[in-house]
């Protein structure tokens, strides 16, 4: 062996480990942005479910209001029909 190859060697051997090395942070950072993606998705899911039932729940309360406007206003009108036939309107 010539004192050329001996450096050359040992930055090959170098090269290697560092190819090892990235291949390995490579391999890990893989893994890891995996899990992530797979527990924000379940996050996720939880979240759109959580959503989906309190808008259920929304309309509903909507649907109660609605028909306690229509109520309301019909009473008002029958309320506004006997004042107005107690005053004597209606006869005219």
């Amino acid at each position: 062996m010539t004192a050329n190859a001996d450096p050359d060697g040992r930055l090959e051997m170098a090269k290697r480990r560092l190819g090892r090395a990235m291949a390995q942070l490579e391999q890990r950072l893989a893994q890891r942005v995996a899990e992530a993606g797979a527990d924000a998705g379940g996050v996720f899911d939880q979240d759109r479910s959580q959503l989906a039932a309190e808008l259920d729940s929304a309309r509903g309360r909507e649907r109660e209001l609605e028909q306690a406007g229509a109520q309301a206003s019909a009473a008002l009108a029958r309320a506004i029909a006997d004042i107005r036939a107690a005053l004597g309107e209606g006869a005219t």
